[in-house]
C-alpha cells in the first residue's frame, strides 16, 4: 500500500512539509509506503477551460508543472493526502491551480478515473489562522470524486512560521501522527474488503443538469 501526498508550499521544507513528514512517518511505522511530491516554488496557473483534456486525457499544460507526472504516479497509489498552506484565509493558489486542472483531467478520453474510491485527507499550516477553512477548499475536490477523507482527532492543522515552530506545536504533531494511523487502517480496511470479496458500489450514467435553461 502507498499514500501519495502533494506539499502545495512554495516553500519545499517549509510548514506544510513538516506536517506531512509526520504523516509520513506515522504511515511508515504502520508498514505503509508514503512520498512526497513538491508542487515547486513558480507560479502554478488552473484551469482555463480549453477543454483538450477530453481529447488528450490529461492537462494540456500539466507536463510543464508535473501536473501529468503527478496523476501517473496517482494512478499507483492507495491513498491520497495534499497539504498547504494558509493564504489570505484559504488554501494556496499554487495548490488549489494544481488541484483544478489534475481533478478535472482525470477520468477523461477513455482514461481511467484514478482518484475514485481511493482515501483522501488534506492538511494545512497557518501562522495564526484560516486553517479550517482551507481544509474545506481542499476537501471539495474529494466529495466530488467519491473519495472518502480521512479525519483525525482534530482539524489536520499545524501551527507556525517556519518548520522549527511548527516542532514546537504537539498537538499539531499529535493530529498528524493520528491521521497516519487512521489512514492506514482504512487502507487495510478497504484491503480486506476487497479480499472478501466486497465490490465497489455500483454507478449509474450521470444526468447533468443546468440552474437556468
Amino acid at each position: 500500500m502507498k499514500v501519495l501526498m502533494l506539499n502545495g508550499s512554495p516553500h519545499q521544507d517549509g510548514c506544510t512539509n513538516r506536517a506531512l513528514e509526520e504523516v509520513a512517518k506515522t504511515l511508515g511505522e504502520n508498514g505503509v509506503e508514503s512520498e512526497i511530491c513538491w508542487v515547486g516554488a513558480r507560479p502554478v496557473g488552473g484551469c482555463v477551460a480549453c477543454n483538450a483534456c477530453a481529447k488528450l486525457g490529461r492537462c494540456a499544460f500539466g507536463d510543464k508543472d508535473g501536473v501529468n507526472e503527478f496523476r501517473a504516479k496517482a494512478a499507483e497509489a492507495d491513498g491520497f493526502v495534499f497539504g498547504a498552506p494558509v493564504h489570505y484565509g484559504r488554501a494556496g493558489a499554487s495548490l488549489l491551480g494544481f488541484m483544478d486542472r489534475l481533478f478535472y483531467a482525470n477520468g477523461r478520453a477513455g482514461e481511467p478515473n484514478v482518484f475514485a474510491y481511493k482515501p483522501a485527507a488534506a492538511v494545512t499550516s497557518a501562522r495564526r489562522a484560516g486553517t479550517t477553512s482551507a481544509l474545506a477548499d481542499i476537501e471539495k475536490y474529494f466529495t466530488i470524486s467519491q473519495m472518502p477523507i480521512v479525519s483525525s482527532r482534530y482539524w489536520n492543522m499545524v501551527h507556525g512560521n517556519s518548520a522549527e515552530q511548527v516542532e514546537q506545536d504537539a498537538e499539531g504533531l499529535w493530529t498528524m501522527r493520528q491521521l497516519g494511523r487512521n489512514m492506514a487502517w482504512l487502507l487495510k480496511c478497504i484491503e480486506a474488503g476487497r479480499a472478501a470479496g466486497v465490490e465497489l458500489p455500483a454507478s449509474e450514467p450521470g444526468v447533468m443538469t443546468n440552474f437556468v435553461r
